[in-house]
């Protein structure tokens, strides 16, 4: 299928961490391969979520704070499009504003950092670790709860300069912020999503814009990949079935199998004291059969009794 007629100029709002203008520059390229004749520039910005560090995210208004900014660029008309990691875009989407695709995923587990240990089997008892994510922290308790989990916020060079100080015995990232930042060598194990399940989106970069910018949507619309779209959409309507925002401790991880969509989910406590997990499979073959896949489990985990967890 041809591409749409190119655009004359288009314009990616960013955060100006290091990975938010790796994937805009990875976004922009893809853009300058499709449309040689377009003009794609960048809009850095530096966001409420990079301004307050020294707070846990769940406090101070989650991962919406992440994007808030650059759709005030895009309705200002200053920008065009903005490019987020998909896990920090909320599930519901502001009113006039839609994602309009969802590009290539890369590694969605979690990884394991440390400079003196393997994996987290090897870690003695109360290591300290760090992380910023209620998910990642349950699980870890629930492995092994003399863990001594701390927060952890900031950019990756951050995060990994305060390991590096002896802040922490180990670090527990998402792989694919490390692989595209050329830190992969850092990595000292991957987590199976048996051991962590990956958070709602990780791994993936969206791209987002007005609903009223049909050319727009055009223009982005070469750049969706199926498998991830799908994948994806499960993961999301899961969580949005669920409640599920920063306060919640909960995971979701799809994958394209023999023309199935698999999805795994899971809820807790911050203790990891409780854990739910549940699955299904289905053939799905568009965005409509992966969201109703996702609410599916959803419905099944409340029959469970999961309103409870999420309230608490």
């Amino acid at each position: 299928m041809a591409n749409p007629p190119a655009p004359r100029r288009l314009t990616i709002a960013t955060r100006e961490s290091a990975l938010a203008m790796w994937q805009a520059e990875h976004v922009r390229a893809l853009l300058a391969g499709l449309y040689p004749s377009s003009a794609v520039g960048l809009l850095g910005i530096t966001t409420q979520g990079d301004r307050v560090l020294d707070q846990p995210l769940a406090d101070i208004g989650g991962k919406g704070l992440f994007i808030k900014e650059l759709e005030v660029a895009m309705a200002e008309g200053r920008a065009d499009l903005a490019v987020h990691s998909l896990k920090d875009v909320p599930m519901d989407m502001p009113d006039g504003f839609v994602l309009a695709a969802v590009t290539a995923r890369e590694d969605p587990r979690d990884a394991f950092v440390s400079n003196h240990y393997l994996d987290l089997s090897g870690l003695p008892g109360g290591a300290r670790i760090g992380t910023s994510s209620l998910r990642r922290e349950a699980q870890l308790r629930e492995r092994d709860p003399l863990l001594s989990i701390l927060p952890l916020r900031g950019n990756v060079n951050t995060r990994l300069r305060k390991l590096d100080d002896g802040q922490y015995d180990a670090i527990v990232l998402a792989a694919a912020g490390l692989k595209r930042l050329g830190f992969g060598g850092r990595i000292a194990s991957l987590l199976d999503p048996d051991e962590s399940l990956p958070a709602v989106g990780q791994g993936a970069i969206a791209l987002e814009c007005r609903a009223d910018r049909p050319e727009v949507l055009a223009a982005l619309a070469p750049l969706a990949d199926r498998d991830s779209t799908l994948a994806t959409t499960a993961e999301r309507a899961f969580s949005r079935a669920l409640s599920g925002s920063c306060h919640t401790p909960l995971a979701a991880h799809a994958v394209v199998q023999h023309r199935e969509l698999w999805l795994r989910g899971l809820l807790a406590s911050r203790d990891g004291a409780e854990v739910m997990r549940g699955e299904r499979r289905a053939p799905v073959v568009d965005a409509d059969e992966a969201d109703a896949l996702g609410r599916a489990l959803a419905a099944e985990f409340l029959s469970r009794g999961a309103a409870r967890l999420v309230a608490a």
